[in-house]
């Protein structure tokens, strides 16, 4: 993909209402663990479920679209409250299509966060695309920015700054916090 300017990058920033995020490789680490009992249980970071409620502060919704079907994403979904839950997904670029219809909006409005090559479908069409610094060759070439952050260590955090860096809103949405920038 062609290299973006932060102005570009800014005015693309502004326009976003909905952050879609993978699950596997973007809000965990990829691996898959099971307890005693075969039971899959997945690790999430706290900071990325921070930067999701942060952009909902902001006014952006926050969604997930993955191809793992578990109770631990649902719970995940619930506990922090998101918009939207995609699960079980075996055609990310159809689903994306009828969540566009649902949701009345357009693919330029739409930030995504993917890791893999089932995510291709969905980052060739949206208005800002994100993959952690762990991704495959493929995504890391398509995406408008690769983070620095590696999937399950916050990456989804560095990407919700990023955004609300990019629109100004930062600084407002930290004062609740205590942050007063020097």
């Amino acid at each position: 993909m062609a290299a973006m300017d932060a102005s570009e990058f800014a005015m693309r920033a502004r326009a976003i209402e909905w952050i879609l995020c993978d699950v596997d490789g973007v809000l965990t680490d990829g691996g898959l663990y099971y307890d005693h009992r075969g039971r899959q249980t997945l690790r999430f970071n706290v900071k990325d479920g921070m930067g999701l409620k942060l952009a909902q502060r902001a006014g952006i919704k926050v969604g997930l679209l993955t191809a793992r079907e578990t109770g631990a994403i649902r719970h995940r979904a619930k506990e922090l409250h998101l918009d939207a839950a995609m699960t079980g997904i075996r055609d990310k670029g159809v689903r994306f299509a009828e969540f566009l219809e649902e949701k009345s909006c357009t693919a330029n409005r739409v930030a995504y966060v993917g890791d893999d090559l089932a995510d291709l479908a969905v980052l060739g069409r949206c208005g800002l695309t994100f993959c952690p610094s762990d991704a495959v060759a493929e995504v890391r070439a398509v995406v408008h920015r690769v983070l620095s952050t590696a999937g399950g260590r916050g990456a989804a955090r560095e990407m919700v700054e990023r955004i609300l860096k990019a629109r100004g809103a930062w600084e407002e949405i930290l004062a609740p916090f205590g942050f007063e920038h020097r």
